[in-house]
Order: structure tokens, then C-alpha cells, then sequence
């Protein structure tokens, strides 16, 4: 590669290529938002802004969307070395708040939510998930070779189990698998080794297994049980726990190749035949509505996201802020896995959105703190690459002596 290219790679910069793909992400994320609540009571041939306004989901998603930069703004301009030193108060802030939700909420299976004012309510499962890549981004970081010590392999994981143990006593599976996720995906770009990655790997399955069989054989009414059961028999739970899945199946199956089109009447979509459409399942209705075309554009703007932020990480020579991207592409990539396999049929149901297009202020805020997060560390990379990059307006922290990172 031609130095001054390879200098324009590793040089601090506001990325405004992420900027604009989760822009138009979220603007199309209003659009499926209004299409999946659209009501029967409504007439087609009204204009687009008087559905957005009918739909009180359309509006509050417009509120979160408007709330974003903000959010986006503030991860990004915090200054690079807090967020290293803090990270340790950060994570302990989130369990207590976890710990919280779990003591206090007296709702009845699920217990993720916490009541703030006007009705709105945050999750604060999904906030763990950033203090998550933060901490285990510094843990990682602190040798070339993480956790390939007793001291060190015990420190990340004591680090993942406590905030996992607590989400997962809150009935909240998914969150939980998150974690796991972005976690896997952290140890792999630190350096760990893979055999390491290997054993882990078959204790993860060997105790979901183990923890499966004994629900089974328990008679357990668990309703995470209910969906595994839906899942590998969906015709046997067609009218139940299997429901969502089929149905899903059929909006997108008749959706075709370029869709039926918004707000039409007597739609999957408009008849509410697919619980939740606008949240955890919003696939279904952009398949729905725009057809393979419709979901294949969705894929592909989540592709070309999680390469720009593969990128990213690939021309950080800071070991933090690599794996500070890492994490949050590991969180996103799982996200969007998941949710679309769920919503085909090819996973069981978990609770999981679609980033940046599902209803839901405490996940938008989450995916647009991670892209703060990726921000903040292209905006200051010249901390670990002083000769390439030089110091500018928006990189005032280069010369801070409190800052002390190893290079990748």
C-alpha cells in the first residue's frame, strides 16, 4: 500500500461514511415503524406525514431518532483517557442498576424495565451492553496475550458472568446472549487463542444443553422453554408458541420479489397477524412491503455498516480503541443475526431488535452510544500513532500523560 494512503487509513477523523449508513438505517427504521402500525381505521390515501403522525409508535420512534446525534454527540466528544480510566465505575454503576430492576420490579415473567416519566420506560439490560465492551476492551488490552493466565482468564470472566447471572434472572435471554456474543468477538480480535476459544465454546453448548434437558424433564412452564419447543416442532405449536414464527414466514413469503406495497388494506401487516411487527419483528413487515428487494437492502446496508466498522478497527493501532469497535460490531452483528433468523424461522424467538429499524428507545439509544463509542476512538487515534497523525482541533487529547495504552 502507498504510504500516504496507508497514513489517511490510520488518521483521527469524524467517519462520516458510518455516519450516513446509520442515518438512512434510521430513517428507514421511521418508515417500517409507520408501515407495521399502520390501522385499519386509516385511510391509504392520506399522505405519508399524516400516517406518522396517527401512529403514536412512529412518533415517540421519531423522538428517539431526533434524541440520537445527541446521544451519538456526546459518546464521541468524551475525552478518549476518561473512558479508558472510567471504565471499572461505568461497569459497577450498570450492575447496580441491573441489580436494581431485578429487586424492585414487580412485573410478573420479564422483569428488564424500569418506569421513568411520561410513561417511558428504559431498559437498562440494554445499556450493560456498552459498559460491557468497555471493560472487557481494557481487560483485553493489557497483554498481547489476554487471559492466557489463571489471574487474567478469571478476571474476564468473573467480569461477563455477574451482569449475565443478573439479566438472566430478569427473564432476559436475549440481552444475555449479547453479552456472550460481543464477548466471543472481543477475545477473538485480542489475541486469544483458540483452542482457549474452542473449550469455551463446548462448555457454552454443553451447559445450554445440559440446562435444556433438565427443563424438559422438569415439566418446566418456562416460557423460554415454550419457544425452543416452537421452534423444533412450529406445526405442533402453530396456534401458540410457533404462531409469531409462521406468520412472520407468510408476511415476508408474500411479500414476493418487490413487495405489496405500503399501507394497503388487509395486509399482514395492517390485520396485525404478526404480533410485535414493529418491534421485534419489523422484518416481516419491510419483506412484507417491499419484498426480497426490500430485505435484501436492509442486508446489504448492514453489511456495508459492520465492513466500514471492520475497517475501522482494522487502522487502529490502539489495542483499546480496536477492540472497543470490535465490540460494538460484535453486538450489532449478533443483533441482526439473530433477530432475522428468528423472524425466517431459522432461530428460536429471543426478544432481540433489529438495530437502528425497531421500535424502542433503550435499544436505539444502546446501538447509537456503540457508534459514539467507534467515533470517539477514529477521532483519537493519534494517542497510539503520533508520526501519521497530527494533532488537530477535534484531537486534543494526544499529548495527555495520564493516558497509557499498549499498541496493537
Amino acid at each position: 500500500m502507498d504510504r500516504t494512503i496507508e497514513r489517511r487509513a490510520y488518521r483521527a477523523h469524524t467517519d462520516i461514511v458510518l455516519i450516513l449508513l446509520v442515518a438512512a438505517m434510521s430513517l428507514m427504521g421511521i418508515v417500517a415503524v409507520c408501515v407495521a402500525t399502520y390501522s385499519p381505521a386509516s385511510s391509504p390515501d392520506i399522505s405519508f406525514l399524516n400516517h406518522v403522525v396517527e401512529s403514536s409508535y412512529t412518533m415517540r420512534q421519531c423522538l428517539f431518532v431526533l434524541v440520537a446525534p445527541l446521544v451519538v454527540g456526546f459518546l464521541m466528544v468524551l475525552p478518549y483517557d476518561f473512558l479508558f480510566r472510567r471504565t471499572e465505575l461505568i461497569y459497577w454503576i450498570m450492575v447496580v442498576l441491573l441489580a436494581v430492576v431485578t429487586v424492585f420490579n414487580r412485573a410478573q415473567g420479564v422483569k428488564a424495565w424500569l418506569d421513568i416519566i411520561w410513561g417511558y420506560t428504559i431498559q437498562p439490560s440494554e445499556f450493560a451492553k456498552l459498559s460491557m465492551i468497555l471493560i472487557l476492551a481494557k481487560q483485553l488490552s493489557r497483554s498481547n496475550r489476554p487471559m492466557a493466565t489463571p489471574k487474567s482468564f478469571m478476571r474476564v470472566m468473573i467480569t461477563v458472568m455477574i451482569p449475565s447471572v443478573i439479566i438472566l434472572a430478569e427473564g432476559e435471554t436475549g440481552s444475555m446472549l449479547v453479552i456472550v456474543a460481543l464477548t466471543a468477538v472481543m477475545m477473538y480480535f485480542s489475541g486469544v487463542s483458540l483452542k482457549l476459544l474452542g473449550i469455551l465454546a463446548g462448555i457454552a453448548m454443553l451447559g445450554i444443553l445440559s440446562l435444556y434437558g433438565i427443563m424438559v424433564a422438569t415439566g418446566s412452564t418456562d416460557y423460554r422453554l415454550a419457544r425452543i419447543s416452537g421452534f423444533l416442532n412450529p406445526e405442533l405449536y402453530s396456534s401458540s408458541d410457533s404462531y409469531q414464527i409462521l406468520q412472520s414466514q407468510m408476511a415476508i413469503g408474500s411479500g414476493g420479489l418487490t413487495g405489496i406495497g405500503m399501507f394497503v388494506d388487509g395486509s399482514i401487516s395492517q390485520l396485525n397477524y404478526v404480533p410485535a411487527d414493529w418491534t421485534d419483528f419489523i422484518y416481516a413487515t419491510i419483506g412484507e412491503a417491499w419484498g426480497f428487494v426490500g430485505c435484501m437492502t436492509v442486508l446489504v446496508m448492514y453489511f456495508l455498516i459492520l465492513l466500514r466498522m471492520l475497517y475501522l478497527a482494522f487502522y487502529t493501532r490502539d489495542k483499546f480503541g480496536r477492540l472497543v469497535i470490535c465490540g460494538v460490531l460484535g453486538m450489532l452483528l449478533f443483533h441482526v443475526f439473530e433477530n432475522i433468523a428468528m423472524t425466517l424461522g431459522l432461530m428460536p424467538i429471543t426478544g432481540i431488535p433489529l438495530p437502528f429499524l425497531s421500535y424502542g428507545g433503550s435499544n436505539m439509544v444502546t446501538n447509537m452510544g456503540g457508534i459514539g463509542l467507534v467515533l470517539n476512538v477514529t477521532r483519537n487515534r493519534s494517542l497510539s500513532d503520533a508520526v501519521s497523525t497530527p494533532q488537530t482541533w477535534h484531537n486534543p487529547y494526544r499529548y495527555s500523560t495520564k493516558f497509557k495504552t499498549r499498541p496493537w
